[in-house]
C-alpha cells in the first residue's frame, strides 16, 4: 500500500512508542500536520520554536525517554538551535524534525531556505537530510536508535517538502544496523579489577558523581557502592538527585560555586572515582591546580571524555550502570577495604562540613532567596520536579534544596541557557501529570520564554513559577560587584514589568510576596493552586551566590561572602 512521505513519518513516529510532540507549523509542513490530526500522537503547540525544543527536552530528562520536536523550514529550524545545543551539551536524547525546502530547489536561496544540516552539525549527535520518500521509515528508527543509545544526544532529521508529499511503500527494518555505530556499553573486565585495585589502595577515596549516574539508570547501584566502600560522594549539578542529598556520606554540589566540604575533600584526596562526569571547567577551576595528590579513575561510556580535560590513570568506557553492577558484585565477595583509615578520613571531611556549611543571613527582614528555596524544599513532596533558568537561582537551587531523587532536577549545565527553566517545566508537567513540577526562575530569565504563559494556560497545564525578583540581572551583577568595581552597567532591570498582571492577562493565575512572614503562605497557595500559577517573591537585590571559585583559580581557593550586609542601597547605573 502506498502511503505519502507525511503518512510515513507519522506512522514511523507511532511505532517509535512517540505519544507526545512538540512543534510549531508553517507551509512546508502542512501535509504532515493533516497527517497528525487524527494520528492519536498528542501535538502540542508552543508559541516559540525554542520553547519547543525545551520542553521536549524536559520531556526526555525527567522520563529518559526520547523527546521530539518539530519546526518548519529556515526561521523556524533556526529558531530550534540554543535548545538542541544545550540538549547536546547536557546529553539528552532528542529527534529533531525540520521542514525543508523541495530538493531541487536546495541551495537556490529559496523562500524559508537554511541550511540546517550544515548550521547544526556542531550541535547534534547524527542527522539526515532525506532525499527519498522510501527512506523516512529507516531513518527515523535509526535516528531515535541513535538519540537514546551510547552517550545521549539530539538527532536531526531535515525533511524537503517532496519528500513528505511523494509516496511509497511503509518499510520499517526489523532490526537497527548502522556501520560504524557501535556504542561500547560493557566495561573491559581488567580495567574494572584496576579499579578495585585503586580502592584498596586509597587512603582519601571521592566519588565524583555526574549526570550520566543519572542518564544511566545507575542511581541504586552508585549508592550501594559508596555505602560498601564508606567513600563520600559529590555531585556535579546535573548529577544532583543521583545520590540522595540527606545521606551522610553526601557532601553537596562541588565546583564553581559548590560546597566548601566537596571542593576541599577533591582537592585532598589521593582517589577520585569519576563516574559519569566529564570534569568541565565549572568543576576544575585551573586544571593544573586541581586534586594535585589524587589518582583519577574515570568511568564513562563516552570515550571522547576519557583525559579529555584531566589526565586519567584508570579510564573505564562503558555503561555506568553496567559497570557499577560489575564492581559490586564482585566486591561482594571480598571483605570492606576501608576500616580505622577510611574512618579517619570521613572524619576529616565532616570537619570541613561543619566548618563552612552553605549560609545566610537568616536575621534579616530582608527575604533572601535561600530561604524561599529552602522553605519550598520543605513544602514539596520529595518527588517534586524542579526545573531552574540560568544564573543565580540555579545556584542557590543547586545548594539549598535537597534533592533525593533522580530525574528531579532539570537544569541547563553545560551551555547554561537562559529561558530553558520555564518551557522546560511544560514538557516534565505533560509526561508527569500527577507530580508538582516547579520552575525556579529570575526575573531576567523568565522573560526570555516569559510567552509560554499563554501555552500553560492553553492546556491548563499547572505548573508553578516561582520567580525570585531582585530586578537584576543577578550573576551578572554579582560578578560586576567583585571583578568590576561595582559598576552596574546594564544589568540593572529596572523596566521589569508587573508579572502578576502580566500572568493574569494570559489566564494566569498570580502572586506576589513582598515581606518574609508572607513566603510560606505563598508557597503553599502556590503548590496547592488546581492549575497554572506564577509566584513572584521580592528578594533583596544585593545577595550573592557563595562560596565562589573565581574563574582561573584552584578549586581549593573559594570566596566566602559576609553573612550580614549593611543596608546601603546599590548605585545603579543604567
Amino acid at each position: 500500500m502506498q502511503m505519502t512521505g507525511d503518512q510515513i513519518l507519522v506512522q514511523s513516529l507511532k511505532d517509535e512508542g512517540v505519544d507526545i510532540m512538540f512543534g510549531y507549523p508553517g507551509g512546508v509542513l502542512l501535509g504532515l500536520y493533516d497527517a497528525l490530526f487524527n494520528s492519536g500522537i498528542k501535538h502540542v503547540l508552543p508559541k516559540h520554536e525554542q520553547a519547543a525544543a525545551h520542553a521536549a527536552d524536559g520531556y526526555a530528562r525527567s522520563t529518559g525517554k526520547v523527546g521530539v520536536v518539530l519546526a518548519t523550514s529556515g526561521p523556524g529550524a533556526t529558531n530550534l538551535i540554543t535548545g538542541v545545543a544545550t540538549a547536546f551539551m547536557d546529553s539528552v536524547p532528542l529527534v529533531v524534525l525540520t521542514g525543508q525546502v523541495s530538493t531541487h530547489m536546495i541551495g537556490g536561496d529559496a523562500f524559508q531556505e537554511a541550511d540546517i544540516i550544515g548550521i547544526t552539525r556542531p550541535i547534534t549527535k547524527h542527522s539526515y537530510l532525506v532525499t527519498k520518500t522510501e527512506d523516512i521509515a529507516r531513518i527515523v528508527q535509526e535516528a531515535f536508535h541513535i538519540a537514546g543509545t551510547g552517550r545521549p544526544g539530539p538527532v536531526l532529521i531535515d525533511l524537503p517538502k517532496d519528500v513528505l508529499t511523494g509516496k511509497a511503500k511503509y518499510n520499517r527494518p526489523k532490526s537497527v544496523n548502522i556501520r560504524g555505530y557501535k556504542p561500547k556499553v560493557e566495561g573491559h573486565s581488567g580495567q574494572i579489577k584496576r579499579v578495585l585495585t585503586e580502592i584498596k589502595k586509597a587512603k582519601k577515596a571521592v566519588i565524583y558523581a555526574g549526570g550520566g549516574v543519572i542518564l544511566s539508570g545507575a542511581s541504586a547501584e552508585l549508592l550501594k557502592f559508596a555505602e560498601y566502600n564508606q567513600i563520600p560522594v559529590t555531585n556535579t549539578l546535573l548529577g544532583l538527585g543521583g545520590f540522595p542529598a540527606d545521606h551522610p556520606l553526601f557532601l553537596g554540589m562541588l565546583g564553581m560555586h559548590g560546597a566548601y566540604v566537596a571542593n576541599m575533600t577533591i582537592h585532598e584526596s589521593d582517589l577520585i572515582l569519576a563516574i559519569g562526569a566529564r570534569f568541565d571547567d565549572r568543576v576544575t577551576g585551573n586544571v593544573a591546580k586541581f586534586a594535585p595528590n589524587a589518582r583519577v579513575v574515570h568511568i564513562d561510556i563516552d570515550p571522547s571524555a576519557i583525559s579529555k580535560n584531566i589526565v586519567v590513570h584508570v579510564p573505564v568506557v562503558g555503561d555506568v550502570k553496567g559497570v557499577l553492577t560489575e564492581l559490586n558484585r564482585l566486591q561482594k565477595k571480598e571483605e570492606p577495604v576501608w576500616g580505622e583509615i577510611r574512618q579517619s578520613w570521613l572524619d576529616h571531611v565532616r570537619r570541613w562540613s561543619e566548618e563552612r556549611p552553605f549560609s545566610y543571613d537568616k536575621d534579616t527582614k530582608q527575604i533572601k532567596p535561600q530561604y524561599v528555596i529552602e522553605r519550598l524544599s520543605e513544602l514539596a513532596p520529595k518527588d517534586a520536579i524542579i526545573t531552574t533558568e540560568v544564573g543565580q537561582n540555579q545556584m542557590w537551587t543547586a545548594q539549598f534544596y535537597n534533592f533525593t531523587k533522580p530525574r528531579t532536577l532539570l537544569s541547563s549545565g553545560g551551555l547554561g541557557t537562559m529561558g530553558y527553566g520555564f518551557p522546560a517545566a511544560m514538557g516534565a508537567q505533560f509526561a508527569n501529570p500527577d507530580k508538582l513540577v516547579v520552575d525556579i526562575a529570575g526575573d531576567g530569565s523568565i522573560q526570555m520564554n516569559i510567552q509560554e504563559l499563554a501555552t500553560i494556560a492553553q492546556y491548563n497545564l499547572p505548573v508553578k513559577i516561582l520567580i525570585l525578583n531582585n530586578c537584576f540581572l543577578g550573576m551578572v551583577r554579582q560578578w560586576q560587584e567583585l571583578f568590576y568595581g561595582a559598576r552596574y552597567s546594564s544589568t540593572c532591570l529596572a523596566s521589569n514589568p508587573d508579572f502578576v498582571r502580566i500572568a493574569e492577562a494570559y489566564g494566569v493565575k498570580g502572586i506576589k510576596v513582598e515581606d518574609k512572614k508572607d513566603v510560606d503562605a505563598g508557597l503553599i497557595e502556590m503548590i496547592n493552586h488546581d492549575g497554572p500559577v506564577l509566584l513572584e517573591v521580592m528578594v533583596d537585590r544585593e545577595e550573592g551566590v557563595y562560596p565562589m571559585v573565581p574563574a582561573g583559580a584552584a578549586s581549593s581557593d573559594m570566596i566566602f561572602g559576609p553573612n550580614k550586609k549593611d543596608t546601603k542601597k546599590l548605585k545603579v547605573v543604567k
